[in-house]
């Protein structure tokens, strides 16, 4: 897939335009808060990865920006959520501006919630229409084609072009999905544990794709419980524990031992190594 037209050489900053606005934001499942009043902002160009571990509420998180689940209602009126400084939206014109990949999404899809015998390729051109799968009411244009396919080749799943999603693995099924996300050329990218199901060399490849977009202008959100997943190019981490944004900073004054090991409440040592982290338990 080609690559976003933004100019290489702009280095991201913290001076864009707000892509998201989070704002005093309740989210209640069965009686309980899954988001605890949660405040966050991050604008165009801030490469920012969310982290914490299982439970802390990155799934509802998730779901709560791609309008999923909703927020509690403020008293005052005040919006809970913004996306590019709008509260309400197009679903279909959402995902051509913020491309989501969640874990909840290819479960949906291992489901059965895309029609049957879904070919790699229809799933991936249904990005286009925000849908799962094709249908006959959808135009589609050679161009749109032709993204597809390169998006595909970006994800190294060419050959998944004419495979159907029941008969792939989990880890194919995610290049699909992530190629799906990409088609449409969104102005960010939205990731949760974009690595899942992928083996060592293509979990390797697939963030150094990410390191490319996120050079040439691209917005990247990572969402994950992996240290490992944080590459040199996100300067923005945020700690998320228990429904709560813990602690949000700079990458090397966040990503300490002594941060990681409150938010994972263990002892952790931290090391970081030419701009990549590692994290290991001293239990």
């Amino acid at each position: 897939m080609a690559l976003p037209t933004t100019d290489p050489g702009r280095r991201p900053d913290r001076g864009g335009a707000a892509l998201l606005q989070i704002q005093d934001a309740t989210v209640m499942k069965t009686r309980t808060r899954v988001l605890d009043r949660i405040n966050l902002t991050i604008r165009e160009g801030e490469q920012t990865a969310i982290l914490g571990p299982n439970g802390a509420g990155k799934s509802s998180l998730i779901r709560l920006i791609a309008h999923l689940d909703y927020p509690l209602a403020h008293e005052d009126g005040t919006p809970p959520l913004l996306i590019f400084g709008e509260e309400l939206w197009n679903v279909t014109e959402l995902r051509s501006l913020l491309g989501i990949v969640s874990a909840d999404l290819q479960h949906s899809i291992l489901a059965g919630t895309l029609p049957r015998r879904t070919r790699g390729l229809d799933a991936v051109l249904s990005g286009f229409f925000a849908s799962y799968g094709l249908f006959r009411h959808h135009h589609l244009t050679p161009a749109m084609d032709d993204q597809g396919r390169q998006a595909l080749a970006l994800m190294e799943a060419s050959h998944l072009a004419d495979a159907y999603l029941e008969a792939m693995s989990p880890g194919e099924v995610r290049r699909v999905m992530i190629a799906r996300a990409l088609v449409p050329d969104p102005r960010a990218l939205l990731l949760d544990e974009p690595t899942t199901g992928l083996d060592l060399m293509a979990r390797h490849r697939f963030l150094a794709t990410l390191q490319n977009l996120a050079r040439r202008g691209k917005t990247i959100i990572l969402v994950t419980h992996h240290i490992e997943e944080i590459f040199p190019e996100i300067n923005r981490v945020i700690l998320l524990q228990h429904g709560r944004v813990m602690l949000d900073g700079a990458k090397s004054e966040v990503l300490t031992s002594d941060n990681l090991s409150a938010m994972f409440e263990g002892p952790v040592t931290v090391k970081e190594t030419n701009g990549y982290y590692t994290a290991m338990s001293k239990g």
